[in-house]
């Protein structure tokens, strides 16, 4: 009984705490953290909008190549966490080891990509999508000073994932409400002090990456006992950067998905008016505070299914995803009942013309009804990577996005009625919800049954 009490007290809390308090305190920082973030990325869009509307679209033209790199940056942060939490469910340190430096490679590789690409095809990608040269001239500064800068979010990312996946959410929480939180002081200070325009939203924002950064960096050093990060001799370990990638790539490739989804509805809108591509570039700057705590709990959520994945304790595991699926609904459903009644007032805040308001608030109602299935689907898609099934994830993505939202979006649009395309997203969550039960069912056959 003595050795059973000592073994559970050096075990990590992913392993003994109750599973309802476990996910809230591991969730409930980073969820905290990510609705600033989320508050910031609305903040950068309305300070924007003041300059015109048209400075408004070359923010948000730009989202598919930020997206493409959070892409990059969360989807080895993803890969990261599994492998660490795992090894630490195994007790399997140097393993551990090796997957906190290599995972920083990997980040300081994915930024020297991304310099190189934002310096030599920056302009090109805006002459793509519009000829407007407000549009193009903003947009490319906007994405240099981005992509040249973003060193800064790609190491934040990573040494974030490090604390999470020891179950030091707190600190997390703390570094990104840091770089959003500068992000929001500098904001107006750049964009109208400076009178930099849209370049100076950008500046804002790698500012506020680029301290978060080594104050993440800090508090892996100084307060990450569990894990050791050595640079000092260090060589890239194929192994363990394949497994990384082995959970990571899926997710890089479902969430890049979205980049290609987006500069695809982008290109379908403006063949309507530019104010309709305004109006869905506002959608996805709201539409964060409602996805955004979603995703701050499967931050949370991983590192406990992954972990007791390897100290195989299936009970622990069946009951966080349960939880886990429960809460998102309760925040899908509140978002869906915020953009049902005051879609309205929500494009009021980014200074909305009577156009802009006459397209957007249908937009908003229609769009919104696919948050009814949307918690579900992202719940399974972070169970899948966790235990090892990231291609599922990016199967759900694909056809979703891929194969069923942009086709269908462009369907709709052969009417001539604009405010039809909206209804791709409930039709493309619609196919989602049916494959996520399906694999869900495969997976824990699979993975978890096994166990008991």
């Amino acid at each position: 009984m003595m050795d059973e009490k000592k073994e559970n007290v050096q075990e990590n809390k992913m392993g003994v705490m109750p599973v309802n308090r476990l996910l809230i305190s591991m969730s409930v920082p980073v969820m905290l953290s990510m609705l600033v973030q989320a508050l910031y990325n609305i903040v950068d869009s309305v300070y924007v909008s003041r300059i015109s509307e048209n400075a408004l679209n070359a923010v948000g033209l730009a989202f598919p190549v930020q997206n493409l790199m959070i892409a990059v940056a969360t989807g080895t942060g993803v890969g990261i966490n599994a492998l660490l939490s795992k090894s630490l469910g195994q007790k399997n340190f140097e393993r551990a080891n090796l997957a906190a430096s290599n995972g920083i490679f990997l980040a300081l590789c994915s930024y020297v990509a991304f310099a190189l690409i934002g310096g030599l095809f920056a302009r090109p990608f805006f002459l793509l999508q519009t000829d407007v040269a407000e549009i193009v001239d903003g947009g490319t500064a906007y994405v240099l000073i981005c992509t040249i800068g973003s060193f800064g979010i790609f190491l934040q990312i990573a040494f974030e994932r490090l604390l999470q996946s020891t179950g030091k959410t707190i600190y997390t929480m703390a570094t990104q409400m840091l770089g959003a939180l500068i992000n929001i002081v500098f904001d107006p200070i750049f964009i109208f002090g400076l009178h930099m325009g849209v370049a100076g939203a950008a500046a804002a924002t790698i500012m506020g990456q680029i301290i978060a950064c080594f104050v993440s960096l800090y508090l892996n050093v100084k307060k990450n006992t569990e894990i050791s990060i050595r640079f000092r001799g260090f060589r890239p370990d194929a192994a363990t950067i394949k497994r990384i990638y082995a959970v990571g790539l899926p997710s890089i490739a479902m969430a890049s998905i979205g980049s290609v989804m987006t500069f695809g509805l982008n290109k379908i809108l403006i063949s309507f008016t530019t104010t309709a591509t305004a109006v869905f570039n506002v959608y996805f700057k709201l539409q964060s505070f409602v996805f955004m705590p979603i995703f701050g709990m499967n931050s949370g959520m991983v590192p406990i299914v992954a972990y007791n994945f390897g100290a195989k304790k299936p009970d622990r595991m069946v009951k966080t995803i349960k939880l886990g699926i429960l809460y998102a609904t309760c925040i899908m459903l509140a978002g869906v009942a915020v953009f049902q009644t005051c879609a309205g007032l929500l494009l009021s805040i980014f200074d909305a013309s009577e156009n802009m308001l006459s397209i957007g608030i249908p937009a908003l109602r229609i769009i919104s009804i696919h948050f009814i299935f949307a918690g579900f689907a992202i719940v399974s898609s972070s169970t899948f990577q966790a235990l090892g099934h990231g291609v599922l994830s990016l199967i759900i993505s694909l056809v979703r996005q891929l194969f069923v939202l942009l086709p269908a979006a462009w369907l709709l649009s052969l009417s001539g009625r604009l405010e039809l395309i909206w209804f791709a997203f409930p039709i493309a969550e619609a196919v989602s919800l049916a494959m996520c039960i399906v694999f869900l069912r495969y997976v824990y056959r699979k993975e978890i049954q096994p166990m008991k």
